[in-house]
């Protein structure tokens, strides 16, 4: 969060140790931190000095600043950590609402599509990353922290350690995606880039696992030499793998468990978005009997 070359205040310090109390992830804790850091460059003193009417006022900055509702909400959340548990000053946030996020639905991929992009990708390493997150439905960040011995080819699962609300879970491995892993593993293992026990997907060095970044960056490559003209992104995938199953008649409560979602509203939502379950509805004004 500080590079060791920084001092850190008392205050900060304080913050720190009180979100490390509750084991809080360490982007979350970034994320505190420079909410807090972002009010105390906008009121000009120390942060603990602010009033409820300096975060106010601060909130309205960000808004005229153009800062979107993710950000506003993420920026409260900091700072209601910070005023309510560190400083013990929850009286503070009063006048700090947070706002409605627009709802989108989500861009979905056609199959045609998917097998386009996958054929796209130039990289073995990219290219079954990409088919592993397509035909799994995992994260991104859960794709790159899988590692070999994750792999059940006995009971044809993969194992998700810590996924997104630090809850473990099992994905479904389907013999296509093992047979790609099994090429994938024979290439790396040949290039000595795969470390026994390691990481599936290893960076450059191999006892690092690929970032993010990467694969983000390979699947928007794949996507324009494809010529897809949709807004592509990692979670794309995702979307398109809970959209595809629902339209295979999957039922909606099975792909609940296989996107880890704790909530069967979140996973409706891909009944908006599968066409060929649109498509199947007989609209009334086709049953009308004519005048």
């Amino acid at each position: 969060m500080e590079s060791s070359s920084q001092a850190v205040s008392p205050l900060r310090q304080r913050m720190i140790e009180d979100m490390r109390l509750r084991k809080l992830a360490p982007k979350t804790q970034s994320a505190y931190v420079r909410a807090v850091r972002k009010l105390a460059g906008f009121i000009g003193r120390s942060p603990d000095t602010a009033s409820a009417e300096d975060l106010r006022r601060f909130q309205l900055h960000m808004v005229d600043s153009g800062a979107s509702p993710i950000t506003l909400n993420a920026t409260i959340v900091g700072l209601n950590f910070f005023f309510s548990i560190t400083l013990g000053r929850e009286e503070v946030m009063a006048k700090m609402q947070s706002v409605r996020v627009p709802h989108r639905l989500p861009v979905v991929l056609s199959k045609e599509e998917v097998a386009r992009l996958l054929a796209a990708v130039g990289h073995i390493k990219h290219q079954t990353a990409l088919s592993l997150a397509y035909g799994t439905g995992l994260r991104v960040g859960e794709v790159v922290a899988l590692k070999v011995s994750d792999i059940d080819s006995q009971r044809m699962t993969l194992r998700v350690e810590q996924g997104k609300g630090r809850k473990d879970r099992y994905a479904m491995l389907s013999p296509v995606l093992l047979e790609r892993l099994r090429c994938w593993w024979r290439v790396a293992r040949a290039q000595g880039k795969m470390l026994d026990g390691g990481w599936l997907f290893p960076g450059l060095n191999p006892i690092e696992s690929l970032g993010t970044r990467q694969l983000n960056r390979a699947i928007h490559e794949a996507a324009l030499v494809a010529r897809i003209d949709k807004r592509v992104s990692m979670h794309t995938l995702r979307h398109s793998f809970a959209t595809h199953l629902l339209e295979q008649k999957v039922d909606i409560r099975v792909i609940q468990v296989l996107l880890g979602h704790n909530r069967l509203d979140t996973t409706a939502q891909y009944v908006q978005v599968a066409t060929d379950i649109l498509r199947e509805v007989i609209s009334p004004l086709e049953t009308l009997e004519p005048a």
